[in-house]
């Protein structure tokens, strides 16, 4: 006999055993990705990091500035020397990576080649790992197809392997941390509990001390989730409020340590206006001119040296901004010329230039086409959703501006390089399996609908009740391919 306790829990139950099996798929499918992903990083790992420990004068393959800094930490001579001689305090680099760094080198011994083994699949585990937060992204906007390409693009996408298991950087785990904070935002306002937005808020400020540059796109993260919040009446205030207070706490003991032992005010680090002035310094010839660096110019590392850190950037200063006021329309040109390479990867034709750079012409073919695929992507996303495709597009607009002023190449968006890939698989593939799946779903309520009594005796009343059930099936699945478009 049927009580009516168990008629109350088995649907309840039915509910929860699907709900194990997607989450079980799901979990069986992102392990297939990370386990892919990170292979074939391991293979590109097991034949760079003999060349990462190559012994050499300064050891600046193994990380350059992130590198010394790092042995600096592991000889116990703190947070220090972002060049190979021992030039002092620094706030040159955001500290995530160093740290990380500088306990490799302590476990695993100084520029060793277990050391460059170890950091290098670390960071190949880190851009595997990206898969989850980029499958999940797409997952409740757009569908299960679409999130399983992407997915799988991250995979084999040749720049998330190349620099995860071929440069000692902050790459992958800047990329990683962003693509959670982003994918965690687009979820932000379904939560009640004020700790999760203060978690939120923490895990953006350890993203921001790994790369600053993810920084600007915290206010049209929180404001997009604030915005949904206050839209359904909710307090939405006192929660911004708690998000800022956290990410605050974060970056503000960093900024701390910088005013006191730097003497300047600089929240997270103090190179800008060195990347400015090398990007404007009046020689075009490269995006970064390698003569601007104290790393790579003795001269440059001698005046470093001679009047400190603090006050040798504030002469890039007065230098950068001398130069912008004289050649105003050289630094517009420029700038323009930066942002083509963000985008396209190509900087000049020059005989002289490709002979130094001889990947430049096929990086900009695949660049190129790249970036054709993600504005095709945006402009389909646009027009499905404009409250999912609105966060893209800020993205798009806002990051790379930073590096349309000082300098510009591959490298520098590798923080954004998931949510492109993200864009680059709806650009390759639509929405068309929303459309069809919404089509074949009327097409089944209206084939499989019970027969109508009395169909042999009114057959044309059965006729008419036919066509109403047909324009219901289709009025409903118009409704859920809206609804998932607006990614409910």
């Amino acid at each position: 006999m049927t009580t009516l306790y168990q008629v109350e829990l088995t649907p309840t139950s039915e509910a929860d055993r699907t709900a194990g099996l997607h989450f079980r798929s799901a979990a069986i499918l992102l392990t297939s990705m990370v386990w892919c992903a990170f292979v074939l990083r391991i293979a590109v790992v097991a034949s760079s990091f003999l060349r990462i420990a190559a012994p050499s004068l300064d050891h600046g393959q193994f990380g350059a500035e992130m590198g010394w800094v790092a042995r600096s930490l592991a000889l116990g001579h703190g947070f220090s020397s972002p060049f190979f001689p021992s030039t002092g305090p620094t706030a040159l680099v955001p500290p995530l990576f160093p740290y990380l760094l500088a306990a490799v080198f302590r476990t695993f011994g100084l520029y060793t080649a277990k050391s460059a083994f170890v950091i290098l699949s670390l960071d190949s585990l880190l851009s595997a790992l990206t898969c989850i937060p980029i499958y999940l992204s797409l997952k409740d906007a757009a569908g299960e197809r679409l999130a399983q390409l992407a997915g799988w693009l991250w995979v084999i996408y040749p720049f998330a392997i190349y620099f995860s298991g071929a440069q000692v950087w902050d790459y992958a785990l800047t990329s990683f941390l962003f693509a959670t904070c982003f994918c965690l935002a687009k979820r932000l306002h379904l939560q009640e509990t004020f700790l999760v937005w203060f978690g939120f808020g923490i895990l953006y400020g350890v993203a921001a001390l790994s790369n600053p540059s993810v920084l600007s796109m915290f206010p049209f993260l929180l404001l997009s989730a604030l915005w949904k919040v206050k839209r359904v009446g909710r307090r939405w205030l006192l929660r911004g409020v708690v998000t800022v207070i956290a990410i605050t706490l974060v970056l503000g003991l960093w900024a701390i340590r910088n005013v006191r032992v730097m003497h300047a005010a600089s929240p997270i680090r103090d190179g800008f206006w060195l990347e400015f002035w090398a990007g404007n310094s009046g020689d075009t010839f490269t995006s970064n001119p390698a003569w601007a660096h104290p790393a790579s110019n003795p001269v440059e590392l001698q005046e470093f040296e001679a009047e400190g850190e603090t006050a040798y950037l504030a002469h890039k200063h007065e230098l950068a901004v001398s130069f912008v006021r004289h050649y105003p329309l050289l630094f517009a040109g420029v700038s323009l010329r930066r942002a083509v390479r963000f985008w396209t990867g190509f900087w000049s034709l020059q005989p002289n230039y490709l002979q130094s750079e001889p990947l430049d012409v096929p990086n900009a073919f695949f660049c190129t086409c790249i970036t054709l695929f993600m504005v095709r992507g945006i402009r389909h996303w646009w027009t499905e959703d404009r409250t999912q495709a609105s966060l893209f597009l800020s993205m798009l607009l806002v990051f790379p501006f930073p590096y349309y002023l000082t300098h510009s190449s591959m490298d520098y968006r590798q923080p954004i390089e998931p949510q492109i890939v993200i864009l680059v698989t709806i650009g390759l593939f639509g929405f068309r399996d929303w459309e069809d799946l919404a089509k074949n779903r009327g097409h089944e309520r209206l084939h499989t609908a019970p027969p109508f009594p009395g169909a042999d005796r009114h057959e044309s009343s059965s006729g008419s009740k036919a066509t109403s059930i047909a324009c219901s099936s289709g009025t409903h699945a118009h409704r859920w391919s809206g609804r998932r478009q607006c990614g409910i």
